[in-house]
């Protein structure tokens, strides 16, 4: 397969990962719903830990990746999970 489609594919699972992992976070722990716990989070500056706390799950996608020997993927989903770094670090920073 395409070398970048392979890419692509990992950071896109790299995203669907961060995603799913700060829901399933905000449906376990939060008592509040998804959109007010974010504003919650947003108003008190923890939305970056809320975003990290989401890239969780990139590192089963990513560890996943590299067992079925699929490394242009697993490199998807790191750069997908530097992306989430750098949001994180304007969150913080701004």
């Amino acid at each position: 397969m395409n070398t970048k489609k392979e890419l692509i594919i990992g950071f896109v699972v790299g995203l669907i990962a961060n995603v799913f992992g700060t829901l399933l976070y905000i449906l376990i722990f939060s008592d509040l719903g998804i959109k007010e716990t974010f504003e919650v989070a947003e108003k008190q500056g923890y939305l970056g830990s809320l975003l990290a706390l989401g890239a969780i799950l990139n590192l089963i996608a990513f560890f996943a990746f590299l067992r079925i020997r699929r490394d242009q993927r697993a490199k998807g989903v790191l750069v997908a999970t530097l992306l989430t770094a750098l949001v994180i670090l304007y969150y913080k920073v701004f």
